[in-house]
């Protein structure tokens, strides 16, 4: 049933657009060149972004602002291993889902790290990688408190990630 879901509502939009007499495929191609004008204006700062977190990973500084910022966070729950998909997860959300990939595969689903790493996953946001994307999109340059609200919504995400687990798992 469900592979017949997208080709009957194209075929719907298109007879309904013949009843209505609109130029439908006009209509697509003007959209699919507005599509393309807007990947022109958001490619740069998606390359700046992906290019930034390809160099953190190559030189270590991912690891690096992990092993400093383990002890402060392991007093609150969170565990050390978790910490390169926190520095991770505001970046870039392909990246972060590599290392909870990779840390899945390492401890399992139903591990303390697992289960941290998974409710950290899901409650924090790609926030860099939004605001290239949109801001871009848009030629926004000022960011206001975006930014900072963001991130400390990232951060409150993480370190309750820690707590929730704790207190539902124990």
């Amino acid at each position: 049933m469900s592979n017949w879901i997208v080709p009957v509502f194209l075929t719907g939009v298109c007879v309904y657009g013949l009843i209505r007499r609109v130029d439908v495929f006009g209509l697509f191609l003007e959209g699919a060149a507005e599509g393309l004008k807007t990947v022109v204006t958001i490619l740069p700062p998606l390359i700046a972004v992906m290019t930034g977190i390809a160099m953190c990973r190559a030189s270590g500084a991912l690891e690096l602002l992990s092993h400093l910022a383990a002890p402060v966070l392991q007093r609150v729950g969170f565990p050390a291993e978790v910490l390169p998909l926190a520095l991770l997860r505001p970046v870039s959300g392909s990246g972060a889902l590599g290392v909870l990939e990779s840390l899945l595969g390492a401890y399992g689903p139903d591990s303390r790290i697992g289960r941290v790493a998974s409710v950290l996953q899901g409650s924090t946001e790609t926030t860099f990688y939004v605001m290239a994307v949109y801001y871009g999109r848009l030629k926004i340059t000022k960011t206001g408190h975006t930014l900072p609200a963001a991130l400390a919504g990232d951060l409150m995400g993480c370190l309750m990630s820690g707590i929730v687990v704790t207190l539902i798992f124990g």
